[in-house]
């Protein structure tokens, strides 16, 4: 029996731990390819071998912040011949949880050039060839952050908000061709970007959550595995809400 993504190659940004690695064990489950992009290169061999026996994983240490990093690691993708079928990009930072009246300036630049500057020199990277190949699909990863804005997170709402701005231009840009570029916008789950965030924020962020509880990383690849696959034919340039109900748009 054939699966939904065989013979498919797939680039997930951030895919060494939390969302990123739920979505590559659903897409290895799914029959695709995996190559892995993080800066950390301790938490990419970990994960390599975690994954090991569920299909065909590569690993790339990144700065997705670096033009020329992630320049080298398309190259890479390019001369081991892993293709450019989906990318899944999950990088990113919270940064500091403190009023915008009190927030350091430096660690305004930091967030918003992890979480959307990158986001662009990813997105600008693979598009490129998958305009070539003329078949890709693109999963952005934001926030509800970025749909309602967070309080005490101005950089990081602001960042997640430029990124769903990115995701609906892109979309229209490539639409005539068979290529889809869409967005989520999570709610907190669980993962280790917790570790970053004082207490009183993931109150906060739990707090207005209408299902009374934290996203499930296996909800978010469940909801990532169809949208980068070839029966997502249509939808491009479009927001996905991951809220448990908080969205209001």
């Amino acid at each position: 029996m054939t699966s939904r993504l065989d013979n498919r190659s797939a680039i997930i940004t951030g895919g060494a731990q939390g969302l990123g690695f739920a979505i590559a064990q659903r897409l290895l489950a799914e029959g695709a390819s995996v190559t892995l992009w993080d800066v950390n290169a301790q938490v990419l061999a970990e994960a390599q071998q975690q994954l090991a026996g569920l299909g065909k994983v590569a690993t790339f240490a990144v700065d997705i912040t670096d033009e020329a990093s992630v320049d080298a690691a398309a190259a890479a993708a390019d001369a081991a011949g892993s293709g450019f079928d989906i990318l899944v990009h999950s990088a990113g930072i919270s940064g500091p949880t403190m009023p915008m009246a009190d927030y350091p300036r430096d660690e305004w630049r930091r967030v918003l050039d992890i979480n959307l500057y990158g986001a662009f020199l990813v997105n600008q990277v693979v598009v490129r060839r998958m305009i070539a190949n003329n078949y890709g699909r693109i999963v952005n990863i934001a926030s509800i952050a970025g749909k309602e804005g967070n309080p005490n997170a101005s950089a990081y709402s602001a960042a997640k908000a430029g990124l769903i701005g990115l995701t609906k231009s892109l979309g229209k840009e490539t639409a005539a061709l068979d290529i889809s570029v869409n967005v989520i916008t999570p709610a907190a789950a669980k993962t280790r970007i917790l570790e970053q965030v004082s207490q009183q924020h993931i109150d906060y962020m739990l707090s207005k959550i209408p299902r009374g509880r934290f996203l499930l990383v296996e909800e978010v690849a469940s909801m990532v595995s169809w949208l980068v696959s070839a029966e997502n034919s249509f939808t491009t340039g479009a927001v996905f809400d991951l809220s448990g109900g908080r969205a209001t748009y």
